[in-house]
């Protein structure tokens, strides 16, 4: 495995868990459809990486197997539909409400990556897993509306909150064998085919729509997914799925933040308290290897 700095992978994913932070704000304030939203999100990404691809990275694709095709295609799809459903989420409830529950990743990546990696879980990342949801529940305390319409986007956020950790998943593989710019290029690529095959399935309309709107499609490009989900693959390399779905945790505490000064949205004390007890269930999780060396030492039997 390629060598790294040893917290530089921590240091991306704090600039990437900021910039999607940003990415709720945007959708709430296009006013085209979800679905399209995600289609130029996606296009304008893979239109933007592609330079850097065709002049640098080309060369690689002969290097795909078979297996990384499938699992890329694969993990391209679920993507897509993460978008669809999460952006869809935010037109039935708040940013808060739809953002923490997309949040709660490890409940997903735990099991995941057990089953198919067979990646062991320790106590402490699942007790900082468990302390970091604790957070993102109190967040959410006083947001949540179990009834009606705040219901359906609440199962939307949460089944998108599924479809974001299999495509983690299975891009975790891939993205420890490839450079950065072949595996986003491939995987946005894929996804905005299958996001335009969707639009134009269910006939939601390309165009035209109002100049903010283009900007929010860019900023959403550039911000959200190249300096977030890139960073995010990026990380993949150095560090597992189940440690990026923790410190994504971190997001309906800037996503609350922006929130309230750009679209006016409350921030009660729930949110403040949980979006502390989210950054102590991250930096747990952070050091586990630390706090574990420390618990062994205050067990070990000293020889009198």
């Amino acid at each position: 495995m390629e060598s790294s700095p040893r917290f530089l992978p921590y240091a991306a994913l704090i600039v990437g868990v900021i910039a999607v932070s940003t990415s709720a704000i945007f959708v709430k304030l296009a006013t085209a459809p979800a679905p399209v939203i995600a289609f130029y999100r996606l296009l304008f990404s893979t239109v933007l990486i592609a330079p850097i691809f065709f002049l640098r990275h080309f060369s690689e694709m002969k290097n795909l197997s078979k297996k990384d095709w499938i699992y890329s295609t694969i993990a391209g799809v679920f993507l897509a539909f993460h978008f669809i459903l999460w952006f869809e989420s935010l037109n039935y409830t708040s940013v808060a409400s739809s953002v923490v529950l997309v949040t709660l990743q490890p409940l997903f990546a735990f099991i995941g990556t057990f089953l198919f990696f067979k990646e062991k879980v320790s106590i402490v990342a699942i007790i900082s897993g468990l302390i970091a949801i604790t957070g993102s529940v109190i967040i959410s305390w006083g947001d949540f509306k179990i009834s009606g319409i705040a219901l359906i986007g609440d199962l939307l956020a949460l089944a998108a909150c599924a479809m974001i950790t299999a495509y983690l998943l299975f891009g975790q593989g891939i993205r420890k064998r490839h450079s950065l710019t072949l595996y986003t290029f491939i995987v946005y690529g894929i996804s905005s085919i299958t996001l335009l095959c969707y639009c134009l399935l269910l006939q939601y309309p390309l165009g035209p729509y109002p100049k903010e709107d283009w900007m929010y499609f860019l900023l959403l490009a550039v911000v959200a997914t190249l300096l977030g989900h890139s960073l995010f693959n990026w990380s993949l390399k150095w560090v597992s799925t189940n440690t990026i779905s923790v410190m994504i945790l971190f997001e309906p505490v800037g996503s609350i933040i922006l929130a309230y000064y750009i679209l006016g949205e409350k921030m009660i004390l729930p949110q403040v308290i949980g979006g502390i007890i989210i950054m102590i269930g991250i930096i747990f999780y952070v050091f586990e290897r630390k706090i574990l060396k420390v618990m062994k030492k205050e067990i070990k039997p000293t020889n009198e």
